[in-house]
């Protein structure tokens, strides 16, 4: 029996101390349970002690900032906002046209019997000198490229070698408009090359290189122009450089037509001006240029010399001188709106006097 109560003893001591043990451990797991569960009210009390008001006082300002920070952004005021502001108006700007000077100058509402779309007309019998239709001919507008064939007769009557080569330099790169060109710094041509893509593809740079090269340069050749221009009683027209990219280059309709009735005079002039298109060497690269006037191409026209002009402050330009019903007429127009509509008025000019001439 010793031996027994000794045993039961020793059972009764281990049995205690695994209930203890166990008693021990099972308050340690919940206690952890208790520190991540949201429904524990006395976590979430200890977590509103004074160490956790302090970070709520120093969020507050925060938010009150970031919403100060955001209100700018809702009233389009921060810089980013200004920038893309900025960039929208230069877009905006970049696709509505600048008004040329006619519109500024309400010429466009002057009506006339074939509702032309240019401003400024001027059809004249180039034999007879009998003016068939006129609007707003004394007016001065910028003529842009058409410029180009006061370029062409000042080269043409100087009698400079035609086979000299020019370089295309820096400085005949257009810095006015920013117009493109194929003609590369460093690009060799004749002079009588460059005059060709002046005329018939109204190029450039071949026409500021024609002007740069000029004996006396570039002040000279201008110079020559305006004298030339006087010369023939052209009293309404200024030029400032050769290429027509400047709106200081102007005239009227009434001198246009005189400068194309001598202009036509000069052969290398009218075939120059009128060649459809042209293949030209530049280095190992061979370039197509093209007429700037569609109508050469077309067999219902007999076009002796012509000339196509733009920039935004003349609008499209074209002067011509063409047999039409067996009369050789001079045609200006200026200030044409859309990209072909100097070209209906052409045609509506040619339509207009040959049902004139078949109901005479």
């Amino acid at each position: 029996m010793g031996n027994a109560k000794v045993f039961f003893g020793r059972v009764a001591r281990v049995v205690s101390m695994v209930v203890l043990g166990a008693a021990l451990v099972v308050p340690v797991a919940h206690a952890g349970k208790a520190n991540t569960s949201k429904s524990n009210k006395p976590a979430a009390a200890a977590a509103k002690k004074a160490p956790a008001k302090k970070t709520v006082a120093k969020a507050a300002p925060a938010r009150k900032t970031a919403a100060k920070k955001a209100a700018p952004a809702r009233g389009g005021k921060t810089v980013a906002g200004k920038k893309t502001a900025a960039r929208a108006a230069v877009a905006a700007a970049a696709v509505a046209p600048r008004p040329s000077f006619g519109q500024l100058a309400g010429l466009h509402q002057v009506h006339d019997p074939l509702a032309l779309e240019s401003s400024v007309a001027l059809v004249m019998d180039q034999d007879t000198k009998e003016v068939l239709l006129s609007k707003n001919e004394q007016a001065v507008l910028p003529i842009a490229s058409i410029s180009k064939l006061m370029t062409g007769l000042v080269v043409a009557n100087a009698q400079l070698p035609m086979d000299e080569l020019i370089t295309i330099t820096q400085a005949d790169v257009d810095t006015v408009k920013r117009s493109s060109s194929r003609l590369q710094v460093g690009t060799t041509l004749s002079r009588r090359e460059l005059l060709h893509l002046a005329l018939m593809s109204s190029e450039n740079r071949a026409a500021h290189a024609l002007g740069r090269t000029y004996p006396g340069g570039m002040d000279a050749f201008v110079e020559q122009m305006n004298f030339k221009a006087k010369l023939l009683g052209m009293t309404a027209t200024r030029f400032v450089e050769p290429t027509g990219l400047s709106s200081s280059n102007q005239s009227s309709a009434r001198d246009l037509a005189t400068l194309v009735n001598v202009a036509h005079a000069e052969p290398l002039l009218r075939s120059f001006s009128t060649w459809p298109s042209a293949e030209v060497e530049v280095g190992k690269r061979t370039l197509q240029f093209n007429n700037t006037n569609r109508l050469v191409k077309s067999e219902d026209w007999e076009i002796g010399l012509q000339k196509t002009g733009y920039i935004s402050e003349a609008g499209r330009c074209l002067v011509m001188q063409a047999e039409v019903a067996g009369r050789n007429l001079i045609m200006v127009f200026l200030d044409s709106v859309g990209k072909y509509s100097r070209l209906g008025d052409a045609q509506r000019v040619r339509q207009w006097v040959e049902a004139g001439a078949n109901h005479s």
